[in-house]
């Protein structure tokens, strides 16, 4: 699974990284996004939470 983000649609509501840390996270002030640390279906909730519509997975 590979998950776009849209920097320009971006909100930074923090709510993908409040609720999965461990998959999206800030490191060195960049955002990164380690999709192997959790489940599909478990990302997939979040992905679609996005208030910005700014995450989006990619099978």
């Amino acid at each position: 699974m590979k998950i776009q983000w849209d920097k320009q649609r971006c909100s930074h509501s923090g709510n993908c990284v409040k609720s999965m840390p461990e998959v999206f996270k800030i490191l060195d002030g960049q955002f990164v996004i380690e999709p192997d640390k959790a489940a599909y279906d478990e990302i997939v909730k979040v992905v679609n939470q996005c208030p910005s519509g700014a995450l989006k997975c990619i099978d």
